[in-house]
């Protein structure tokens, strides 16, 4: 068994691909719409799906905004050097709303990014101990 994606609604999905694949890198993947249930799906990430786990983005015809709610937390994702990341993600338009830096209780250098419907992207140090990784 393994994971396969991560599902997130989107209220715009033109922004969230652009902001997927143009901010944090990622690949569309594939993108099918869905005229009977009224969404479309879009599937983003940084290989293919046989290989890798991605994200699906659903967007539900008409729907503008979602509310986040509490129970969810964010998503991680691993790169080389996190000040590198922040700052071509800075260039490229992204929204950062924790600077680089040590985590708290720790010395894992992390950050978080915001997408454009508000869900947390965090960055972690491939480098990262494996007991810093979660939270």
């Amino acid at each position: 068994m393994r994971i396969l994606h991560a599902m997130i609604r989107v209220g715009d999905l033109e922004r969230s691909i652009h902001f997927y694949t143009e901010v944090l890198g990622m690949k569309l993947l594939r993108r099918h719409d869905y005229p009977d249930g009224k969404f479309t799906l879009a599937f983003v990430g940084y290989g293919e799906e046989r290989d890798n786990t991605v994200i699906e983005l659903t967007y539900n015809w008409g729907v503008e905004r979602y509310d986040l709610g509490n129970a969810f937390g964010h998503i991680a994702i691993e790169v080389d050097d996190v000040y590198q990341a922040v700052e071509r993600i800075r260039q490229a338009g992204g929204n950062i709303v924790r600077e680089a830096g040590p985590m708290q209780h720790g010395t894992t250098v992390i950050a978080f990014v915001e997408d454009p419907d508000g869900y947390k992207v965090e960055l972690l140090s491939a480098s990262a101990d494996p007991g810093d990784r979660g939270g």
